[in-house]
C-alpha cells in the first residue's frame, strides 16, 4: 500500500480541510493509506522519504528551513510532489527554493473569483489528460509565473477579466504542468479555489491522474 502525506492549513478561504478530505477520499479509492496533518512541524519530524506522495496545501503562510529541507531532500530523493490551486501554488511566498521546485508561482487573478474561463488540454496523448477534452471553469483564473522546464498539459487563455494586464494582448497560461525534481516528480493543477470546484469532475479526473502519475 502506498503512503500519501497531505499537509494542509494556511489561508483559510481556500477550504484547505475540507480540499484536504477530497483528496484523501480520491489517494484512498486508489488504496493509498493517508495522513493528514494540519501542522508544518509534520515534515521535520517525520521521515519523508517514507512517504510515496506528499500533497501540499498551505496556502500563504511561512515555513521554517528546518521543514522546508526536509520536503525539498525528499522529493529529491523520489517522492512524488502533487496538488493544486493556491495550496501549492502560492505557499511560502519568501521561499524561492520551494518555489523552484514547484514550478511556479501564483501573481494575479484578474477579475478575482466568479470568472468564466476555459481550460484547454494541450497534451490529450498523455496519461495525465488522455480521453479529457476542453471545458469551462467558473472560479479564479491564476496568472503564474511559471518555470520554462515544465511540461504543460492544459492551459487557459488570458485576458478574459479587464486589467492593465490586456495591453499585453492574448497569452496562454498553464494550468495544469509536470517536472522533476532530482529523482521526484512534480504535477501542479492551478484549478481548485474552493471544495466546489475541487468536486468538479474535470478537477478530480486531473488530481486523481496526477496524484498517481507522481507517486508512480
Amino acid at each position: 500500500m502506498k503512503q500519501a502525506l497531505i499537509f494542509q492549513g494556511g489561508w483559510q478561504g481556500h477550504e484547505p480541510e475540507d480540499v484536504a478530505h477530497i483528496l484523501a477520499g480520491l489517494l484512498e479509492k486508489e488504496d493509498y493509506q493517508v495522513k493528514i496533518t494540519d501542522t508544518l512541524q509534520t515534515l521535520a519530524e517525520d521521515d519523508l522519504t517514507q512517504y510515496d506522495l506528499i500533497v501540499p496545501n498551505w496556502t500563504q503562510g511561512t515555513i521554517e528551513q528546518e521543514q522546508l529541507q526536509p520536503l525539498l531532500k525528499a522529493v529529491e530523493q523520489g517522492t512524488g510532489l502533487a496538488g493544486l490551486h493556491g495550496g501549492m501554488g502560492d505557499s511560502f511566498r519568501m521561499e524561492v527554493d520551494y518555489q523552484f521546485m514547484v514550478g511556479g508561482q501564483w501573481v494575479a487573478h484578474p477579475g478575482n473569483d466568479g470568472v468564466e474561463y476555459d481550460v484547454h488540454i494541450v497534451d490529450a496523448d498523455h496519461p495525465l489528460t488522455e480521453g479529457m477534452k476542453n471545458f469551462k471553469v467558473v472560479s479564479e483564473q491564476y496568472y503564474m509565473h511559471v518555470d520554462p522546464a515544465v511540461h504543460v498539459h492544459a492551459t487557459t487563455r488570458f485576458p478574459v477579466a479587464e486589467g492593465p494586464y490586456q495591453t499585453n494582448g492574448e497569452v496562454d497560461m498553464p494550468v495544469v504542468w509536470t517536472k522533476k525534481w532530482g529523482k521526484g516528480k512534480v504535477y501542479y493543477c492551478g484549478l481548485g479555489h474552493v471544495a466546489e470546484i475541487v468536486n468538479m469532475p474535470e478537477v478530480l479526473q486531473l488530481m486523481r491522474n496526477g496524484f498517481i502519475w507522481a507517486s508512480r
